[in-house]
């Protein structure tokens, strides 16, 4: 406890390192596939994890994050769940065969048969691992979880690539998740040298098994409330309209994921630690959603400003129709950056049904938005779920913090100077959008673009802003913590 400051610094740094080289493996990979495939495979693929994703949020049964989020916990009480796991995981497989000839009739397409059988065995798969992972966020061990994530994702997207110059189309996509499932399960396995024992009925985990079960109906809830809108397009559109929806979705959503991924474990991890040392927590806390929004601030600049270029570069000519997609999307990058860390704050507090509830306000709130919109297309929905999130924002906000250690003041000057730092780039990078214009071609357009948001942002956010002191302190505090682990392997 006395270096779990260092510890959470340490860690963060190390997945934000770990995520950015995630981040352009994924990049690369998706703008390789956009060249190989057509929207049709990705509306394929979509049409089954749409409803195949259902199923994964149970594969761990919220039971990973009962594991990091418990103060103590025994052997048995891991091995127990292990046990659990791997039984959910082994029902998931065969309900996710079961419905297969469901979705066959309700799409109208032969081929997600099949698709949907091999998916389901990737349940079984990831259960397998569920519990290792666990293990080893708890032990704030994220530099092993970063390599082995990376040498997962190498592993399956040079499969992917090489099925689809293979010609495989969509089963590019499946095989690429499947190769990475089983690359993960077997590192994690090989780190961690932990072997599971039998299960017992006394080892104490209906309290955890009550934890995971909200937290497994939290993530059912938005799950269904930010997929219903692929289920729709696939079922009344067609495979080609959910693709181009769908590949607009995963851009606009790409580098938030992979921030929240980066830090989000760390944080909740830490959070955790500290549940009985409230000043402590929310010390942590601030300033972690202070660091978390100044790196999405850019990243909405940049994708708002620089949207066609990002489209042509990354995709290609033929993926046109996903500028405007992408284009009405933007807006959800910024209000996911401010939303997202509270959930951090709910969960390692114990107040995961209040996370629940919020959840079941947000789910028909933008399935109804989902529906005014689908007349006019992925367009029209792509419209009306943005129109939703930034109408849902402040009530958000105020619910997640009633009653916390976090007041709305404390958040609007965690969240203010990243803000303003964040207008100014826009403002710029919109002059420099004007005096380069159409001439130039997308990749030096994002090439000056990015390198004048790369320039201006920080100079405003740490010397005008004053944050300079807060992230030199950060750094700090990084050197420190990699001094003290150096001198306790040199002394071990």
């Amino acid at each position: 406890m006395d270096n779990l400051k260092g510890m959470i610094i340490r860690g963060s740094v190390v997945r934000l390192g770990g995520q950015a080289a995630n981040f352009a493996l994924r990049l690369s990979v998706m703008a390789a596939l956009a060249r190989l495939l057509d929207p049709q495979d990705f509306g394929l693929v979509a049409m089954t994890t749409v409803v195949t994703g259902v199923f994964q949020l149970f594969t761990t049964a919220g039971l990973s994050s009962a594991t990091v989020q418990k103060d103590t916990i025994t052997d048995e009480q891991i091995s127990t769940l292990f046990w659990v796991n791997l039984l959910v995981g082994m029902v998931l497989g065969l309900l996710c065969a079961a419905t297969a000839p469901a979705l066959v009739e309700f799409y109208h397409e032969p081929r997600l048969f099949w698709l949907t059988i091999v998916a389901g065995m990737g349940f079984f798969l990831s259960a397998v691992a569920v519990q290792h992972s666990a293990l080893l966020q708890r032990q704030l061990r994220y530099t092993t979880l970063t390599i082995i994530e990376l040498l997962s994702q190498v592993v399956s997207f040079a499969a992917g690539v090489g099925m689809a110059f293979a010609g495989m189309g969509y089963w590019a996509i499946l095989g690429m998740t499947l190769v990475s499932t089983v690359v993960y399960t077997v590192c994690v396995w090989a780190t961690t040298g932990w072997v599971p024992g039998p299960p017992r009925r006394a080892a104490g985990v209906r309290g955890m098994l009550g934890f995971g079960g909200t937290v497994t109906l939290n993530s059912l809830v938005v799950y269904v409330a930010y997929n219903f809108e692929k289920l729709l397009l696939g079922r009344y559109w067609g495979a080609d309209a959910l693709g181009i929806y769908e590949r607009g979705y995963r851009l606009v959503n790409l580098p938030t994921s992979e921030l929240n991924a980066a830090i989000g474990g760390v944080a909740f991890s830490g959070l955790s630690r500290l549940q009985n040392d409230p000043s402590r927590l929310k010390s942590y806390f601030l300033k972690g959603y202070s660091l978390v929004l100044s790196m999405t601030l850019p990243i909405t600049v940049f994708c708002a400003v620089f949207v066609d270029d990002i489209v042509g570069v990354v995709l290609g000519p033929k993926w046109e129709d996903v500028a405007v997609i992408f284009r009405l999307l933007t807006p959800t990058i910024l209000i996911f950056g401010i939303i997202n860390p509270l959930a951090w704050l709910l969960y390692s507090a114990g107040l995961q049904a209040r996370s629940l509830k919020v959840a079941l306000v947000i789910a028909p709130l933008v399935i109804t938005a989902y529906l005014i919109g689908l007349p006019y297309g992925p367009t029209g929905v792509a419209f009306a779920y943005s129109a939703a999130m930034i109408l849902w924002l402040i009530p958000h906000v105020l619910w997640c913090l009633h009653g916390t250690l976090i007041s709305p003041r404390d958040l609007l000057l965690a969240a203010g100077r990243p803000l303003v730092a964040g207008a100014a780039a826009a403002a710029v990078a919109l002059g420099v959008q004007v005096c380069v214009g159409k001439s130039d071609s997308h990749f030096w357009r994002l090439l000056i673009g990015g390198g004048v948001i790369a320039a201006i942002y920080p100079c405003v956010l740490l010397f005008l802003m004053g944050q300079k002191t807060f992230y030199f302190g950060l750094f700090k505090e990084l050197q420190i913590s990699l001094s003290m682990k150096a001198h306790e392997k040199r002394a071990g």
